[in-house]
């Protein structure tokens, strides 16, 4: 059987555990992980394991933290000023949505909150982690997924994403 090349639709179901054992995803329940192999729709590690596999195969394969959301930076620690919220109460455990000067959505967690300020943490929440996924190649081809070309106008397009079509580890 043959193996998935970049720009194939792939559809995958999957199981993302970290080191300890500790499930954070799964397809499990849902319809499988549909994507386009090489897109950077999904993590590199992710990417390159379903492009190894053949439809019907299970694998569980080892991503390190570089081929995952890399390495949890302390740079991406920052602190804003309470009024920052405007008028709302941040609460430690939230995840609010910033928009960067270039129009970039990005998610940070609130850490924690002091007389000084509220800390964001922007890291990814997977970041330094190495993660263990269990996959299996459902299918090669089939529907794109409508997210996929979501406000697309080029027919040739293969999925540019206008969505972000997040798994959680996208």
């Amino acid at each position: 059987m043959a193996k998935p090349q970049p720009g194939d639709v792939v559809h995958v179901n999957y199981t993302g555990r970290l080191l300890d054992g500790s499930q954070f995803d799964s397809s499990e329940g849902r319809e499988p992980l549909a994507f386009i192999l090489g897109n950077s729709m999904v993590i590199p590690g992710f990417d390159a394991a379903v492009a190894d596999l053949e439809v019907g195969e299970k694998i569980t394969v080892t991503i390190p933290v570089e081929e995952a959301y890399g390495p949890h930076e302390e740079g991406l620690i920052q602190m804003v000023p309470k009024d920052f919220f405007q008028g709302e109460s941040p609460e430690v455990g939230w995840v609010v949505q910033l928009q960067s000067p270039d129009g970039q959505v990005m998610a940070a967690s609130i850490e924690a909150i002091s007389d000084e300020g509220v800390t964001l943490d922007l890291n990814h929440p997977l970041a330094g982690q190495d993660l263990v996924f269990d996959l299996e190649l459902v299918e090669i081809g089939g529907e794109m997924p409508e997210w996929m070309s979501a406000g697309c106008d080029d027919e040739d397009c293969a999925g540019c994403g206008s969505a972000d079509g997040s798994s959680g580890f996208s």
